[in-house]
């Protein structure tokens, strides 16, 4: 049985912002959303969040977790005093509790199953994550035996310059018999150069505390501004790309394309440059992805091609060939065998196989059917300036050049809209619709300016 406690009140004065340190995203996901989801694997049974600095914005941003307990610590006065929250919230507990830090975003899962198995194989009353770094400037330095148990661990403010050659790190990560812990956590002091309760000296007053290096020495950085922010997002795009292009993924120059975490691929995707991938995104096999093209929170099923174009919260439906210059948002759904081809928007649209909205158009809160053509420049007038209206298209129909459907409007199958037309009616089946003014040709009218001479005046006659 393990419980889970997660640091997360501090408020980050590095970062320069209002927002609280561990909101802060990271591959479209907050800091603090990473760290959870990194302890899922282990099923703990409880999840505790200790909260300070903008409690109530950190509590709103994780009300979606509803598992996830929120412990408050109205005064920030270090890592021990943070731990010394949880007493009364875990009285009578008698499992082990893992430490984890919200501004840690790296950390695999894998190593805090190590960290954990470690400690509960080896019956520990501590077990803590360690890492050996060449610059150990900042970290609290750990000394161990031969047999890695651990015999001291220093804050770097603290240290000599003597202890200060030591380069094993405390990574900030624990796992504590909990009973033991509390037993010490009543009796901390704050005899240090910060004037802070640190959660190092209650491992080194509870039972025999061992040490557990981290092989990967990056899964431990910490974020505390905007440089460590942007080096972990390159760290985590590093994963990211290896992952995918050792399951068959194409990635033609990798450095400048970014692909979140969330986002699924499968073999044979070919992921142009300047292209990124975000949120709960799928792409099929046999897809080509850009060049300068953005997919989020969208569905792309087989040999779909994107160039050039946005698309979002969307689905593609197989063979269909977007952009370049598209864009698709609002939940558009596209069908098989369709082309929606150069500045054409689509919002809120449905559209069946084998339909063609290949130039300049604008279909908003519309249903065509199949093999569909939209004619350059047509538009469906959706919004009345009070409400949003829906457009109906038949199978088959095809609208002219420059055609307004002005919405509510349902055009029935087999329907032509003839270039130019404005249509406000409904339209049966078998239709050849024109809604435009007669032209009118009159020969030999020219303007004349006001003295009778022939000029360029433009008042009417």
């Amino acid at each position: 049985m393990v419980v889970v406690a997660i640091l997360a009140a501090g408020r980050g004065t590095r970062m320069k912002s209002h927002l609280p340190k561990v909101l802060h995203s990271l591959g479209g996901r907050s800091l603090v959303e990473r760290v959870l989801e990194s302890v899922q694997p282990m099923k703990p049974s409880r999840q505790m969040l200790i909260v300070g600095y903008q409690a109530l914005e950190v509590k709103t941003a994780m009300q979606s977790n509803p598992n996830l307990e929120f412990v408050e610590q109205a005064v920030q006065l270090g890592t021990g005093h943070a731990i010394q929250q949880l007493l009364p919230h875990l009285e009578g507990y008698t499992g082990n509790l893992l430490v984890l830090n919200g501004d840690v975003p790296l950390l695999r899962t894998e190593t805090i199953r190590q960290l954990l198995q470690t400690h509960q194989e080896n019956h520990n009353a501590a077990t803590i994550l360690t890492a050996h770094l060449r610059d150990a400037k900042g970290y609290g330095r750990v000394f161990c035996n031969s047999d890695r148990i651990v015999e001291q661990i220093v804050e770097d403010k603290d240290c000599t310059t003597a202890q200060k050659e030591n380069r094993r790190i405390n990574a900030g990560i624990y796992c504590f018999n909990w009973q033991e812990l509390a037993q010490v956590l009543p009796h901390l002091k704050s005899n240090n150069a910060q004037k802070e309760y640190y959660l190092t000296d209650a491992v080194t007053q509870v039972g025999k505390v061992m040490a557990v290096d981290v092989s990967d020495s990056q899964e431990i950085l910490g974020i505390n501004d905007r440089l460590q922010l942007a080096t972990a997002s390159e760290i985590l795009q590093t994963r990211v790309k290896e992952k995918w292009m050792a399951a068959g993924v194409t990635l033609i120059d990798p450095t400048s394309i970014t692909i979140d975490d969330t986002v699924e691929l499968e073999p044979d995707v070919i992921i142009e440059p300047q292209t990124h991938l975000r949120g709960n995104t799928v792409i099929q096999t046999g897809c080509r992805i850009g060049p300068g093209s953005l997919i989020e929170n969208s569905h792309l099923s087989e040999n779909v091609t994107v160039m050039y174009s946005v698309v979002t919260d969307s689905t593609v439906e197989e063979n269909a060939r977007i952009g370049p210059y598209a864009h698709l948002r609002g939940h558009a759904q596209v069908g098989a065998n369709c082309r929606i081809g150069n500045f054409v928007e689509l919002k809120n649209t449905k559209l069946g196989d084998r339909t063609n909205v290949a130039h300049l158009s604008y279909l908003g809160d519309t249903t065509a059917g199949n093999q569909v053509n939209i004619g350059a420049g047509t538009i469906t007038a959706n919004y009345d300036g009070v409400k949003k209206h829906p457009t109906i298209i038949g199978d088959r129909t095809k609208t002219g050049a420059s055609s307004v459907l002005v919405a509510p409007l349902t055009l029935g199958n087999d329907v032509t809209i003839a270039a130019g037309s404005t249509i406000t009616e409904d339209v049966p089946d078998d239709c050849l619709v024109i809604a435009r003014g007669r032209q009118v040709v009159k020969p030999g009218w020219r303007l004349k300016s006001p003295d009778g001479d022939v000029g360029c005046d433009t008042e009417s006659k």
